[in-house]
């Protein structure tokens, strides 16, 4: 190969390639189509990894909040974890008469966050499975090992 004959802006591909002959690309237009394959297969993988990730915090949070026990005073909310300890984390909520919409209201928003975010977590492991399988999964026609194929059958005569 001569010099030049591989220089590109494709910082994905590794220096040796260029240097043994080796190449992945066999014009622009197709490593431009690789590097869209692989970028949108690795956002919906980090897509995949964030949304479950969200769904987790939001499980965890829904789980604290339902063990809350809270009490109204004049003009703001107290809520805490465990009522009988006594360095238990307590949460304040000003402005309500109510502690029941409080602890409702979150409730159902963690909820709603939890199942958008699992949604949407199946449909980036959709696109991750439809992006794997159009790039490893492809079968050519009439590449097929038979091979139990060494015993010849009669042809039956018409």
């Amino acid at each position: 190969m001569g010099p030049g004959a591989c220089e590109s802006d494709y910082t994905y591909m590794p220096y040796y390639m260029c240097e043994t002959g080796v190449s992945v690309c066999v014009d622009l237009r197709a490593c431009e189509s690789v590097e869209l394959h692989l970028m949108y297969f690795l956002l919906c993988a980090l897509g995949l990894i964030l949304c479950i990730s969200a769904v987790a915090f939001a499980a965890h949070h829904y789980n604290q909040i339902t063990t809350f026990s809270c009490q109204t005073t004049l003009e703001h909310c107290v809520c805490k974890q465990d009522p009988d300890d006594l360095i238990a984390r307590t949460f304040h909520y000003n402005d309500v008469t109510d502690c029941e919409s409080v602890t409702t209201t979150i409730k159902l928003y963690l909820l709603l966050q939890m199942v958008l975010n699992l949604i949407l977590a199946i449909v980036c492991l959709v696109a991750c499975y439809v992006m794997w399988k159009h790039r490893y999964q492809v079968f050519f026609v009439g590449l097929s090992y038979y091979p139990f194929k060494g015993t010849k059958q009669q042809q039956s005569k018409v």
